[in-house]
């Protein structure tokens, strides 16, 4: 209450409370990134059925969590009105990168980076393409960067806060699924050795890399206000390398 020029006394609203919402979406930032990195290390360091589940219910986990905690469908991304948006920018999304991978496939220097040994048929290649890496990787990691942290970071920090945060994060998640990359491709191999150091680089690589590309998924999230956008392009380069890399194996072997 407080008292004006005549005498009267005025009944004053309440005072707002941005302390108080800046803290709840820290702590909100908090266990999701917690979360995040339990859920990377369940992932790669248990066994194979935890390999397989863990990163998918984690993300639909995290997803009624934030739900719960008040952010709306159009903060995840997920919002109706954004698909029309989203489909758009995802089909432009998808030409840029099959082009570009057919580039990087037909040339004679990228196309031994190709060569890796877990696409080595077109049948294990069609299976992961298809059903591995949209439902394994590619929806919900999406669903977990682009969708929770991402609401989660621009309530806390905003637009500069989910770019440079949210793409660190996402560099660091492939960490430990960069361990002995230089191993199992014959590219990287020839180019970086198969030795501690050259392991090390490679991970280094790979983490820069795939911060690269969470900015430019996070970007892309921003532009169509939908999820429908970063996952297809997150599935055209993870699914279309790995059918390239199965031609690439079969062509090169006959």
């Amino acid at each position: 209450m407080s008292q004006n020029d005549n005498g009267a006394i005025a009944v004053l609203p309440p005072a707002p409370a941005p302390l108080r919402h800046r803290l709840h979406a820290y702590i909100d930032v908090a266990v999701v990134v917690a979360v995040l990195i339990c859920t990377n290390l369940i992932a790669h360091f248990t066994n194979a059925l935890a390999s397989i589940i863990t990163v998918p219910i984690a993300a639909i986990v995290l997803l009624a969590m934030v739900r719960r905690r008040g952010l709306g469908w159009h903060e995840l991304g997920l919002s109706p009105r954004q698909w029309r948006s989203g489909t758009l920018w995802a089909v432009a999304a998808v030409g840029v990168v099959l082009l570009a991978v057919a580039i990087g496939a037909l040339l004679p220097i990228t196309r031994p980076f190709f060569l890796a040994d877990r696409y080595a048929t077109i049948s294990g290649a069609l299976i992961a393409s298809m059903i591995v890496i949209p439902l394994q990787t590619a929806i919900p990691e999406e669903l977990a960067f682009r969708g929770v942290l991402h609401g989660t970071l621009d309530r806390a920090y905003g637009a500069r806060g989910v770019f440079a945060a949210g793409s660190m994060l996402f560099g660091l998640w492939h960490v430990a699924s960069s361990l002995g990359l230089t191993n199992g491709n014959k590219g990287l191999s020839s180019f970086l050795g198969n030795g501690i150091p050259g392991q090390i680089i490679g991970i280094a690589l790979a983490v820069l890399a795939t911060a690269a590309a969470g900015a430019v998924f996070t970007w892309l999230r921003r532009r169509s206000g939908s999820l429908l956008a970063p996952i297809a392009l997150h599935w055209s380069v993870n699914g279309a390398g790995a059918l390239a890399a199965a031609l690439v194996w079969h062509t090169t072997l006959r």
